[in-house]
C-alpha cells in the first residue's frame, strides 16, 4: 500500500527527469522561444493596416504649373510614390497590369483650360483594386492632396475657384474589381495559403517518419542518389497539390464567382512551379529535423512569414522595407500576385514572367540545401 502514496521524491524525480528531456531537445525549447517572439515582432514592426508610399504612376496630358503642383503635392504625401510621369495611357496601364504600381493618376487633356474657365475638370484615379483595403485610405485622400496643392495657383483672378469646396472633379476607376469585393481578393489568396500548409506539412516528415519506422536504413541502401530519392519523395504530392488546386478554383468560380479571365495553361504552369517549390521546402525541413513533431514544430517558421508577410492577412505595401524584402524571398508572394493577376486582370506570360523566376530560382535554392543536407548515415 505504502507504493501508492504520493511522495514528493517521486515527483521530484519525474521533474528531474522531464527537465533533463528539455534541456537535451535544445531544437524544441528554440522554436517554443522563437515562434513567440517571431510573432511579437511581425506584429509589432511589420504589419500595418495603413500602407503608405504607394508606388504611383502619373499620365500627365496636359503639362503646365497646374500639373507640376499636382505631382509635387500627390509626391509630398505619405500616401503617394510618384514612380514615373508619362504621356502614355497605355504604360500606365501596363504598370498596373504587371503590379509595379498601384495607383495611375492621369491629368487630362485641356486641364488647365477648363479649370481657369471656371468648369471642374475630371482627375482621373485608376487603382488596382485586386487587394480593395490596399488602396482605400489612399484614393480618399487623392481630392484634399490635389486641391492642397493647387491653393498657391489659384490667386488672383483664380482666388474665387480656390474658394469652392473642389476646382475640379475626381474619378475614381476601380481596376479589375470594380465592386471592390474582398472575395475576390481572399479566395485566391486561400488557394496560395492551403497549399503552403498541406504541402510543406505532407513532405516535412517524410524522412523522419522514415527513421521512426526504422525503414531508413533500407533507403539507404537503395542504389540511388539523394537527388532521386528527393524526387521520388515529392512527384507524388505534386499531383496532390495539383488536384486540390483545381477543387479550390473550381469553388471559387461556381460558389463565389471570382472570375477567371486569363489562361488555364499559364496558372498550370505557375501552380506547378509553386507546389514543387513548396514541397522542397518540406522536404529540406524533413532532413533537418530528427523526429515527426519536431519536423511539425518547424514548419511554422516557414507557415507564419509566409500568411503575414506574403500581401495575404495585410497590405504588402504597407509593411516596412525590410519585411517588404523578406516577404520578396517567401514563394507565396509571388504566387499570390501571379494567382490574382491572371485571374482577375488576365495577365500573360509577359506580366507573370517578374513573379516566376523568383519562385524558380527558390526551387533551386531549397532543392540543392535539401540535396546537400541528406543524411547518409543513421546517426
Amino acid at each position: 500500500m505504502t507504493g501508492h502514496r504520493f511522495t514528493i521524491h517521486r515527483v521530484a524525480a519525474m521533474l528531474g527527469k522531464e527537465f533533463l528531456q528539455m534541456r537535451r531537445d535544445r531544437m524544441t525549447i528554440g522554436m517554443l522561444i522563437g515562434i513567440p517572439l517571431m510573432q511579437l515582432f511581425l506584429f509589432g514592426y511589420a504589419i500595418n493596416m495603413v500602407p503608405r508610399h504607394l508606388p504611383t504612376v502619373i499620365v500627365v496630358s496636359d503639362p503646365g504649373p497646374f500639373a507640376d503642383s499636382m505631382i509635387a503635392g500627390l509626391n509630398n504625401s505619405s500616401y503617394f510614390a510618384i514612380v514615373k510621369a508619362t504621356a502614355s495611357r497605355p504604360e500606365a496601364r501596363q504598370m498596373l497590369a504587371e503590379n509595379r504600381v498601384a495607383f495611375a493618376i492621369e491629368i487630362p487633356a485641356n486641364f488647365s483650360r477648363d479649370l481657369v474657365r471656371g468648369a471642374a475638370p475630371n482627375l482621373l484615379v485608376e487603382a488596382d483594386a485586386t487587394d480593395p483595403a490596399a488602396g482605400s485610405y489612399a484614393t480618399s485622400a487623392v481630392l484634399g492632396l490635389a486641391t492642397t496643392a493647387l491653393r498657391d495657383d489659384l490667386v488672383g483672378p483664380l482666388a474665387a475657384r480656390a474658394a469652392q469646396p473642389a476646382a475640379f472633379n475626381v474619378v475614381v476607376h476601380n481596376l479589375y474589381n470594380p465592386e471592390a469585393n474582398t472575395q475576390y481578393n481572399v479566395v485566391p489568396g486561400l488557394l496560395g495559403i492551403i497549399l503552403t500548409m498541406t504541402m510543406v506539412m505532407a513532405t516535412s516528415i517524410v524522412l523522419t517518419r522514415e527513421r521512426e519506422r526504422g525503414t531508413y536504413e533500407n533507403l539507404l541502401a537503395m542504389p540511388t542518389r539523394p537527388f532521386e530519392i528527393m524526387v521520388g519523395k515529392i512527384t507524388p504530392n505534386i499531383f496532390v497539390g495539383a488536384f486540390q488546386a483545381a477543387l479550390i478554383l473550381s469553388v471559387a468560380r461556381l460558389v463565389f464567382h471570382v472570375p477567371m479571365i486569363g489562361s488555364y495553361g499559364l496558372l498550370v504552369f505557375a501552380g506547378t512551379v509553386f507546389i514543387t517549390a513548396l514541397l522542397a521546402v518540406g522536404y529540406t525541413i524533413s532532413t533537418i529535423a530528427t523526429n515527426q513533431m519536431q519536423a511539425m514544430q518547424m514548419t511554422f517558421f516557414f507557415f507564419m512569414p509566409s500568411i503575414l508577410l506574403s500581401g495575404f492577412a495585410f497590405p504588402f505595401r504597407g509593411m516596412p522595407e525590410w519585411a517588404q524584402w523578406v516577404g520578396e524571398v517567401l514563394p507565396i508572394t509571388h504566387y499570390l500576385r501571379i494567382v490574382r493577376g491572371i485571374l482577375l486582370k488576365g495577365n500573360g506570360m509577359v506580366e507573370i514572367w517578374p513573379d516566376i523566376w523568383p519562385m524558380i530560382l527558390f526551387l533551386f535554392a531549397a532543392g540543392t540545401i535539401a540535396v546537400l543536407r541528406f543524411r547518409q548515415t543513421l546517426d
